[in-house]
């Protein structure tokens, strides 16, 4: 699969700059330092290193200057008809990029991006789907996806060494956008570095036409070093275990899509957007909200053939599943998309914003009466 790479253009010691000044990267919360020793549950590639008293090490150099998925690059919607059979084909990646300007971590993906690619289906189509596992990467991996009947939702059929490929088919059988993820034994750390995505599996009828369709990510990053601090962060398999996020993010970067990240979505006003909210996890619950906005039409836990709920102002998300959200956009202006448990917005990392382009609308928001 292929996608889109814009790039904003912007210096990375202003989006330092901007996130400091904010507060909203600086060293303002802990994850905790690490320690501990090889267990049965943490086998010997996946160890956690041990805390160094001088601090980080340096940053890495990056093998990807992009870990973020472009939150546009998505597949159409389904227009045909009667069932079809799908080839699919994603790689696994283990790739240094930056969380931020100045820190580096060695994430996990499918296919180079997070959160790895939609797959979208209608029911009774049939998906035959090869995960690969290049030889240059250092662990097993696989594939659990929730629309699946079957082992592991594929998980057992699809664990790979590295060097190795594998293949399975299956009939999406009943329609909603589940969550995939990788289900090896460190599943937690492996979800945690960027291993999830969506798969839709649309109703026969389809769903109701939009504008425009956008696609998030949310997960927890659990690291070595503090929200901010430069330099190499390693994996904290401590910080997991106590549930303490170093970062919360969309797409695998901290305020990526903001004014001095990658740039805010943009839209024009008056598109009515769906926006696809894929909670990886894998541990913290979301308080999804739209600040300058509600959910128009809310589809919960991935539900889409029930009746939707109505002007919802801030929905649960469970690690795990994938919610869909409706938006009108009446009105110019920001609006930003967060999780409202807002520690993780103001110091963690977790903001996005869809800027709608447009005339003032005096009449419905009146900034200056």
């Amino acid at each position: 699969m292929t996608r889109n790479t814009n790039s904003d253009g912007k210096a990375k010691s202003s989006r330092r700059t901007l996130m400091k000044a904010a507060g909203a990267a600086s060293a303002l919360a802990f994850a905790g330092c690490v320690g501990g020793e090889e267990t049965d549950e943490q086998p010997a590639e996946n160890q956690e290193p041990q805390t160094q008293e001088e601090g980080l090490d340096p940053a890495k150099s990056l093998d990807t200057d992009r870990i973020a998925a472009d939150p546009r690059d998505l597949p159409d919607p389904v227009d045909w008809d009667s069932p079809r059979d799908h080839e699919i084909e994603m790689t696994t990646t283990e790739e240094t990029a930056e969380i931020e300007p100045g820190v580096t971590f060695d994430y996990m993906t499918f296919d180079g991006r997070i959160p790895g690619p939609m797959v979208r289906v209608r029911r009774g189509d049939t998906v035959r789907m090869t995960l690969t596992n290049p030889e240059e990467n250092s662990m097993p991996h696989n594939i659990d996806f929730h629309a699946v009947y079957g082992p592991g939702g594929g998980a057992n059929a699809t664990t790979i060494n590295p060097g190795e490929s594998a293949t399975i088919e299956f009939k999406a059988m009943y329609p909603g956008v589940h969550v995939y993820h990788c289900a090896v034994p460190n599943m937690d750390q492996h979800i945690s570095a960027g291993m999830f995505g969506a798969i839709l599996v649309e109703p026969e009828e389809g769903l109701p036409e939009v504008d425009r369709e956008l696609y998030f990510g949310q997960h927890e990053l659990y690291t070595d070093g503090k929200s901010g601090e430069e330099g190499h962060h390693s994996f904290s398999f401590d910080a997991m275990k106590r549930e303490d996020p170093t970062y919360v993010l969309y797409n695998g970067e901290a305020y990526a899509f903001t004014e001095n990240g990658r740039g805010p979505i943009t839209v024009d006003k008056g598109e009515r957007i769906r926006i696809f909210h894929s909670q990886g996890g894998p541990n913290l619950m979301s308080s999804w909200h739209g600040i300058g906005n509600v959910w128009e039409t809310f589809y919960r836990d991935g539900d889409v053939v029930s009746d939707p709920d109505r002007y919802v102002e801030t929905a649960p998300v469970a690690p795990g599943s994938v919610a869909i959200a409706e938006i009108d956009t009446p009105v110019p202006g920001p609006i930003k998309l967060v999780d409202h448990a807002l520690s993780r917005v103001v110091r963690k990392g977790m903001l996005g914003v869809i800027q709608v382009e447009g005339s003032e609308e005096p009449d419905i928001y009146n900034p200056n009466p």
